[in-house]
């Protein structure tokens, strides 16, 4: 389980955060598995449950680090890009990662690039995003799709708004923001740019679990973006995941880059803590309260 694949140098991994409630000694042991910047900075989330989706992609990261590279699980070093974006600091590693969360699931994809057919070429680079299918805001959807007009190009709302009943129109919708975030997420930039500018042609109408999606093609300024290409697919019923990938050669196939489940105890196998049990952390972490029931 929770191995590289497809040429052996991808991995697509989701966690089901809504079944998880970490015991006291999962507490203990996964808080003592992170950089002490990282447990700082979570210690600042009000809520449980998004302390929980954050501490899982710490872990989702280094666990991918370490069975792409072996670096031993205590010797990996993370840092963060100016746009506080996490990479990996070890030296001569070659490998390029993303993590995301949102609804019951977090998700991170990864790739090793010292394997990859572009070894020698521009550095492939991978971004992904995670949405839940739902729409839970006082206006229609109409009147929220109005609000949303600046984020998406008229190929894009004539996409969405083509389907054939509210549903369809909220999973077109979903699907084209998880593209975008996935694809920004990937580049940096954040969704501070103009998005009508980034535009998707979906033509694989509808998305699987156990199949990938990936002859969506994407137009920046109006010019084909030929060194991007985009995996899409369902965890399940109620949440899309979309993967991004640049300089990605054409011909690699990606059909096989659906989604594993990863538990917990995956994810700590062959851990060596980097920190000393801290039980009066874990005790504040434990008295912070969930959003809500799952």
């Amino acid at each position: 389980m929770s191995s590289l694949r497809n040429g052996g140098h991808h991995v697509r991994w989701a966690f089901d955060l809504g079944s998880w409630r970490p015991t006291a000694a999962d507490l203990l042991l996964a808080t003592s598995c992170i950089q002490p910047e990282e447990k700082l900075r979570l210690s600042r989330f009000v809520f449980r449950d998004d302390f929980n989706a954050s501490l899982i992609g710490r872990l989702m990261m280094r666990r991918f680090v370490h069975v792409a590279t072996g670096l031993p699980y205590n010797e990996i070093t993370f840092g963060r890009d100016s746009k506080g974006k996490p990479f990996l600091k070890n030296s001569g590693v070659t490998v390029d990662f993303n993590v995301s969360h949102q609804g019951r699931y977090a998700v991170l994809a990864g790739l090793s690039i010292g394997k990859c057919p572009l070894e020698d070429g521009p550095r492939p680079k991978i971004g992904i995003d995670v949405m839940k299918i739902e729409y839970g805001g006082g206006k229609s959807l109409d009147e929220f799709f109005r609000l949303m007009t600046r984020n998406f190009s008229d190929e894009e709302w004539q996409y969405i708004r083509g389907r054939p009943d509210d549903q369809g129109r909220l999973e077109a919708f979903m699907r084209n923001w998880c593209l975008k975030e996935s694809y920004v997420k990937n580049v940096g930039v954040g969704i501070t740019i103009d998005l009508r500018k980034i535009s998707f042609h979906i033509r694989n109408e509808t998305l699987a679990r156990d199949r990938v999606a990936y002859d969506t093609t994407l137009r920046v300024n109006d010019e084909p973006a030929r060194d991007w290409r985009f995996e899409e697919s369902l965890i399940d019923t109620d949440h899309c995941v979309a993967v991004s990938l640049e300089n990605i050669p054409a011909e690699e196939d990606l059909s096989r880059n659906c989604f594993e489940l990863i538990d917990f105890n995956t994810l700590i196998e062959g851990h060596r803590p980097l920190l000393a049990i801290d039980e009066d952390y874990c005790d504040g972490i434990i008295n912070k309260e969930y959003k809500k029931s799952h």
